[in-house]
């Protein structure tokens, strides 16, 4: 603005919009031309359908009818180059207002860093650690300390165990062998049935004398 300007006041200038207006009035642009682009779409289809249907009966209408679909067809040329402009512009701006808004974050965050580190010292946090791994150390000792029953485990040999455990094994061992039984023996049971009495037979000898005895009485008896 001139220096004239500046004293006698002028126009002031509009203040940019906000990348989020901007999007948005991209996009009802877009939402406006899409719509159009159906009319026209429609509008194309009627026109080819009307040049068939006067064909060449009326070749008058019939190319009437032709010429306006061809600018139908241009007007949605023309229309499919804007959606690409502004589709590729609404894009950029939504790239640069997500980095921006990130780097907004990123700047507050690195702020509330910078401000909760003004209050700490590195030494005093060496410090801070270094008293609380000696303070874990006592607590495990204190700990280790607490867990040794006081008066067992004192004096005691294990081979001096490990004998007397051997020589109640073997006591226990012998005890079974001795307090076992021997198994009892299952006899069947007798037969109910009568055997038959044997004849006894008399000796051989014995019979001999006999028969001689008895040839010598019927002898006797008949002299």
């Amino acid at each position: 603005m001139s220096l004239f300007g500046k004293i006698f006041g002028g126009k002031k200038q509009d203040a940019p919009a906000s990348p989020q207006d901007a999007i948005q009035k991209l996009r009802e642009t877009e939402e406006m031309l899409q719509k159009k682009q159906d009319f026209l779409e429609k509008k194309v289809t009627d026109e080819k359908a009307n040049a068939v249907r006067y064909g060449t009966k009326n070749k008058r209408m019939a190319l009437q009818a032709l010429n306006r679909k061809r600018q139908f067809e241009k007007q949605l040329n023309h229309i499919d180059g804007v959606l690409n402009t502004i589709e590729f512009q609404r894009e950029a701006l939504e790239n640069a207002s997500t980095n921006a808004e990130v780097l907004n974050v990123m700047g507050t965050a690195s702020k509330a860093l910078k401000s909760a580190h003004n209050n700490m010292d590195i030494d005093q946090v060496h410090d801070l650690m270094e008293d609380i791994a000696e303070q874990q150390e006592v607590a495990n000792e204190i700990a280790e300390a607490i867990s040794n029953p006081v008066g067992f485990h004192t004096g005691v040999d294990d081979d001096d165990l490990m004998r007397e455990l051997e020589e109640l094994e073997q006591e226990e061992l012998d005890k079974q062998l001795l307090d076992a039984n021997p198994a009892p023996v299952v006899l069947p049971d007798a037969p109910n049935i009568s055997l038959p009495t044997a004849v006894a037979k008399k000796p051989a000898r014995v019979a001999a004398a006999a028969d001689r005895d008895l040839e010598d009485l019927e002898s006797w008896a008949n002299a």
